[in-house]
């Protein structure tokens, strides 16, 4: 009994020894890691090979590793210290593999608020290119590289090199449409086989027609009174000061004293190429348009039948028919507001037909 006694007092008197170079660290985690080894074995009680868990090993790594590798081995361990410090490694690495696959290689996506006011810019301002663009941007204090910027433009298929300064035709006519009238002649034959030559203009603004006449002799005389005619109705009408530009192509018709009379007016003519009827399409567009539904659908008896005819038309035009690039509406009338139900229910519609119905025009019976 007595040798016991002093057995174990020796072993303790070496055990608290051994603790003594240790700190309180080190020893907090031999106390958590024997604990956690106790549990380990109270769950082996029927004497299988301990296993350890992929949980069991998470801890014990995170616990002991960051210990000195002396320390570790007065630790009376399960396993060896390398072991410890293999599970740590493998933790450090699993943890980068995940955060790594979570980030986007490459720059970081730009938002959508930036691309759609990059593409907003570029719409905006026809003549602007990618460098341009990216000064606004960053007047505006958003901040985005100049190839963030081509990029952008270039996914949605609008050039984004200085190609794009250059201002077509189109647009020009587009941008000056409140300042531009265009003319032109148009040709028909009455059933007399006469044939007649109607001169007509049309505002891009709003696309009102005025037809200044027709004519089987359109002598200088008679196309320079026309246009006298013409620049007064625009004075009375308070337009003049509006009118900038009038198109007209290169026939023979239009003397050279018209420019002068309309550059006194304050317009300057601008003549249209050779064989390219595409500078006046609006004007092509509108003769087509008449000939569709007016010249080829009536029999044209003579030149006062046809300026009856062209009269009754250029009412309708201005005043009825619908356009689809003035939303529905007609150049001399506004789009009515919408019905209400009440009214949508009792619908009385009248036709109205002009020239012995060749045009129908519906309206409100009251």
């Amino acid at each position: 009994m007595l040798l016991r006694l002093a057995y174990l007092a020796m072993t303790q008197t070496f055990a608290a020894l051994r603790l003594l170079p240790m700190t309180d660290r080190e020893k907090d985690a031999e106390i958590l890691a024997l604990r956690h080894q106790l549990g380990l074995l109270q769950r082996q009680l029927d004497g299988k090979r301990i296993r350890l868990h992929a949980a069991d090993r998470a801890f014990l790594a995170a616990l002991l590793a960051p210990l000195p590798r002396a320390a570790l081995r007065r630790l009376r361990l399960l396993v060896s210290p390398d072991t410890i410090l293999r599970w740590h490694r493998d933790l450090l690495k699993n943890h980068h593999a995940r955060a790594s696959a979570k980030r986007r290689p490459g720059r970081p996506r730009t938002h959508a608020s930036i691309r759609r006011l990059v593409l907003r810019l570029a719409a905006e301002n026809p003549t602007w290119g990618y460098r341009r663009v990216h000064g606004e941007l960053a007047l505006l204090g958003v901040q985005v590289a100049p190839s963030t910027v081509w990029e952008i433009l270039k996914t949605a298929g609008i050039a984004p090199t200085p190609q794009r300064t250059t201002v077509t035709w189109a647009s020009f006519l587009s941008s000056q449409a409140q300042a531009i009238l265009a003319m032109d002649f148009i040709e028909t034959v009455t059933l007399t086989g006469q044939r007649q030559y109607v001169l007509a203009t049309i505002q891009h603004a709003d696309r009102m027609v005025r037809i200044l006449g027709n004519t089987a002799h359109p002598t200088h005389a008679w196309v320079t009174q026309a246009i006298k005619n013409l620049v007064m109705d625009l004075e009375d009408a308070g337009q003049l000061a509006a009118v900038k530009y009038l198109i007209r192509d290169r026939d023979a018709k239009y003397p050279s004293l018209i420019d002068s009379i309309l550059d006194q007016a304050g317009i300057t003519t601008t003549v249209t190429g050779i064989r390219i009827p595409r500078m006046n399409s609006i004007t092509e567009r509108w003769v087509r348009t008449l000939r569709r539904e007016l010249l080829d659908r009536t029999l044209i008896w003579n030149e006062h039948h046809l300026r009856h005819a062209l009269n009754e038309y250029q009412q309708h035009y201005n005043k009825h028919r619908t356009h689809r690039t003035l939303q529905a509406a007609a150049p001399l009338r506004a789009l009515p507001e919408p019905l209400d139900p009440e009214q949508v229910d009792r619908l009385d519609i009248r036709r109205h037909d002009r020239l012995n119905g060749v045009i129908h025009e519906h309206r409100h019976a009251c």
